[in-house]
């Protein structure tokens, strides 16, 4: 059986011998104490008395000297005949990453700021590229119907629209029965329950209802188009899209965001009826005002305008949603880990865009006075 791997250092801490058999075919290889961590300057490695070395030892012996913090880009080699010198060079550009030097100290509080800026400017890119793709590619659609994927967009809006149906309802008519019962014990110490139909109709109609749906939407639509087109190109189904010489964009994501933009307005409107619901059954039994005194108060303050605030809202967020979703599906590497991490970067990306839009909204409505 050939020698023991063996690795050792000078007392200077400038010179490492490495000797035996470094490989898979000596029995038990590899068996060797840690190099001392200390100030590794031009270290030298000397490989007089090396026996044996395959990518298995070089590895593993790269890996060694790596741990303490040193470079192998930095070290200088003797004793190492030509195939040894050719097993470690083959080894350093193979694996670099696995061989970097270890950084060491933490992240301080202004890199990790700027690394935050620097990606949320990259996403922001992005999406105001695929934005811009997205327009050109409507535009082409425009000028030649029949490109249009209906049985796909129909598709679409039934997971959309139809399955959503169900959810909006009972979270919208739940959240008006909340907002109307704290409002309505409020008001109740005032004198000022019929003023509690003016709060609900308000909220629900031009915040509660918008926003509350297109966060829905965003955690439940816009993670699946992810992980449906992420998983689609990690089982490479659409460069089998792209072979058959049809376009992945007008196959996948075209129907997928006109389906968004019709949907949102529909579900709004739903959440609407839901929300104002909720609040007169809450109100009749709170404050005794009935169903004919609610919707007559109703009548006179919840004008047109107040109801179109929220319409108008809906197929921004569901433009923003549909893009986001879309390109953080197409942009996965090709593995399940990455399909994870895009899905639940688009529901942190949409539910953000969501709420920066409203506050957008709301902004522009004052100086409006709408």
């Amino acid at each position: 059986m050939a020698a023991a791997s063996q690795l050792t250092a000078d007392a200077d801490m400038r010179r490492i011998r490495v000797s035996g058999a470094w490989d898979l075919r000596s029995g038990d290889p590899f068996q060797v104490p840690a190099l001392p961590e200390g100030a590794w300057a031009e270290a030298v490695l000397d490989g007089s008395g090396l026996t044996g070395l395959d990518t298995s030892g070089a590895y593993v012996l790269l890996q060694r000297l790596k741990a303490v913090g040193i470079d192998p880009a930095t070290l200088r080699y003797e004793g190492f005949d030509a195939r040894q010198l050719g097993v470690l060079r083959l080894v350093t550009e193979r694996w670099p990453q696995a061989l970097a030097p270890a950084r060491r100290g933490a992240r301080g509080l202004f890199y990790r700021l700027g690394f935050g800026a620097e990606q949320a400017a990259a996403h922001l890119r992005g999406l105001l590229a695929f934005l811009g793709r997205f327009t050109l590619e409507a535009f082409r659609l425009l000028a030649r119907p029949r490109r249009f994927r209906v049985r796909e967009w129909v598709v679409q809006l039934q997971a959309v629209f139809v399955d959503a149906i169900p959810l909006v309802i009972a979270m919208i008519f739940l959240l008006g029965v909340v907002f109307a019962y704290l409002l309505g014990f409020q008001a109740r110490q005032y004198g000022a329950n019929i003023f509690v139909v003016d709060g609900v109709a308000l909220a629900v109609c031009r915040e509660l209802s918008p926003v509350i749906v297109a966060i829905l939407v965003a955690g439940r639509s816009g993670a699946a188009m992810t992980a449906q087109l992420g998983t689609m190109k990690v089982t490479e189904e659409i460069d089998a899209i792209a072979v058959q010489g049809l376009s992945p964009f007008d196959v996948l994501v075209t129907p997928r965001i006109l389906a968004l933009l019709l949907a949102l307005p529909l579900l709004v409107f739903v959440g609407d009826v839901a929300g104002l619901l909720g609040g007169m059954f809450t109100i009749r039994g709170q404050l005794d005002i009935g169903y004919t005194l609610f919707y007559d108060r109703l009548n006179s303050v919840l004008t047109m305008d107040t109801f179109l605030v929220g319409l108008v809202k809906a197929p921004v967020f569901a433009l923003f949603i549909g893009l986001i979703g879309c390109r953080m599906g197409l942009g996965v590497a090709r593995d399940a880990r990455a399909v994870g991490f895009a899905t639940t970067s688009t529901v942190v990306q949409s539910i953000v865009s969501v709420i920066l839009l409203d506050a957008l909204f709301a902004i522009l409505q004052v100086r409006m006075g709408i």
